[in-house]
């Protein structure tokens, strides 16, 4: 299959993209080296050159917001919250697009649809009820209270993404499955999942991202601080340190440095899990 404009870009066209690529890397690299070498300023510093690089680096400003935002709880909790609503929401998309895709009742197309009717569902929208349902309920500031709505948030597009993918799957794998004597269940276990590798992969580094990142519901929904996340927490020295700049920078470092390591280790993953789902479209 010929790809479209190969061999066909003018040296102007192509120069051009580069210039436009470079530019776009400085953009989004540069506010973090700067936050980077800034955290290690003096705030005094920072006053002084706010773009300049520290003078006399410290790491103070790592260990005050370390204690005074008691960042080791925090990051506890996120692991918690983002650990155990991926888990549950790759595993309930995949179990749940099996069944949308191989599976066919009168209800399944309008049960399909039902739930990707979620994905036009915002967060602010259900605040309030929410609130005052888990309240009625007694799991509101607890961790199972924030945990049901990041799953509940996640799934359509989990289920979205699993059924498009595994509708694709060839039938005759789990016909001769069937033939053999395998359960259903067994079936999902040695072949769906197997196969669904690369979006079970896609699923989980956009579920993780997003609850990783997730500030609304947490804030709303919690209300002790040693049930709070990272998000949260980091917005708080805004707030309470709002002149202390160094601490702030600090503080965003901590925050930012997992998200960075993730990205590091699983980006081609998502890429890869993204391009054998558009084959299997």
């Amino acid at each position: 299959m010929k790809v479209f404009g190969t061999g066909s870009v003018s040296p102007v066209t192509r120069v051009v993209a580069y210039v436009v690529m470079i530019l776009f890397t400085i953009l989004t690299i540069g506010p973090l080296v700067w936050l980077f070498y800034s955290s290690f300023k003096l705030n005094s510093d920072i006053m002084q050159s706010t773009l300049g690089l520290p003078l006399h680096p410290t790491l103070e400003n790592y260990a005050r917001a370390w204690k005074l935002g008691q960042m080791g709880i925090l990051l506890i909790n996120s692991v918690i919250y983002t650990g155990v609503a991926t888990a549950a929401t790759v595993f309930l998309g995949v179990s749940t697009g099996y069944a949308f895709a191989k599976f066919h009742f009168r209800i399944t197309a309008f049960l399909y649809f039902f739930i990707l009717l979620g994905l036009l569902i915002t967060v602010q929208s259900v605040l309030a009820p929410l609130f005052i349902v888990e309240t009625r309920l007694g799991i509101a500031d607890t961790r199972l209270g924030v945990i049901v709505p990041y799953v509940a948030f996640g799934l359509p597009v989990a289920i979205y993404l699993a059924t498009s993918y595994v509708a694709g799957i060839p039938s005759s794998l789990e016909e001769s499955a069937v033939i053999d004597g395998a359960s259903y269940l067994r079936i999902f276990w040695s072949i769906i999942l197997p196969v669904s590798r690369p979006v079970v992969a896609t699923m989980t580094i956009l579920t993780f991202l997003s609850n990783w990142n997730e500030f609304v519901l947490i804030l709303v929904l919690t209300s002790r601080s040693s049930l709070r996340s990272l998000p949260v927490g980091i917005n708080a020295f805004a707030g309470v340190f709002n002149v202390d700049y160094g601490l702030q920078f600090a503080a965003l470092v901590i925050g930012t440095i997992p998200m960075i390591i993730f990205y590091i280790f699983f980006h081609e993953r998502l890429a890869q899990g993204f391009a054998e789902g558009a084959l299997k479209e």
